[in-house]
């Protein structure tokens, strides 16, 4: 799956500059709901509403970094993470999220947004090893990839810990309880890919 850089309602169209050429146009604040697809039935039965869940994080994460622009969120199975780890990043393994930009906003240009795809197994298996709640667990995930979307990233220390303070804000504010708290995200940081 490449991700999606000239389909969708937000690039249909477009402005033009003074000088008069075509620029890609910019979606307002509050009309960049996310495009949530849930590719495994079993989402459904281990959270309650994932499509709400979800575009609610979506929500919290865009209003936390100020961006705006089209996000989709595919909530599939560690097969198709494996499958697309493998084809984009040459790790044959599954991860829980991954995030394809549609055009990174240093290059200028283009649309802010992407895709984050998220798998069932490894998000289970983590939020069981943390004693956390399904819902919480992906709650977190879902800012996790938005926040990779909006540049963020956790490399180096420094960068994890302003992105991991980030993230513990935004759950706050959806009354989810901070995974960085000692103990609670030990494994997660240590399966970081």
């Amino acid at each position: 799956m490449k991700p999606r850089s000239s389909t969708g309602p937000a690039h249909h169209g477009g402005v033009a500059d003074a000088a008069g050429r075509a620029t890609m146009p910019v979606l307002p604040a509050g009309m960049d709901e996310p495009d949530v697809t849930v590719a495994d039935r079993r989402w459904n039965r281990a959270v309650p509403c994932p499509v709400r869940l979800v575009t609610r994080a979506v929500d919290a994460a865009l209003q936390a970094t100020g961006c705006h622009g089209p996000v989709t969120v595919v909530l599939a199975d560690d097969r198709t993470v494996r499958h697309m780890n493998w084809q984009h990043r040459g790790r044959n393994k599954p991860t829980n999220v991954l995030t394809f930009e549609y055009a990174p906003m240093q290059m200028g240009g283009g649309v802010w947004g992407g895709d984050i795809i998220i798998a069932f197994e490894t998000v289970q298996r983590e939020a069981r090893a943390a004693g956390r709640d399904m819902a919480a667990h992906l709650t977190h995930l879902v800012i996790h990839g938005v926040l990779h979307l909006a540049g963020y990233d956790h490399h180096h220390p420094g960068e994890a810990r302003e992105m991991e303070m980030l993230e513990a804000r935004t759950l706050s504010g959806l009354r989810v309880a901070n995974p960085w708290k000692a103990g609670r995200m030990a494994s997660a940081r240590e399966n970081r890919s």
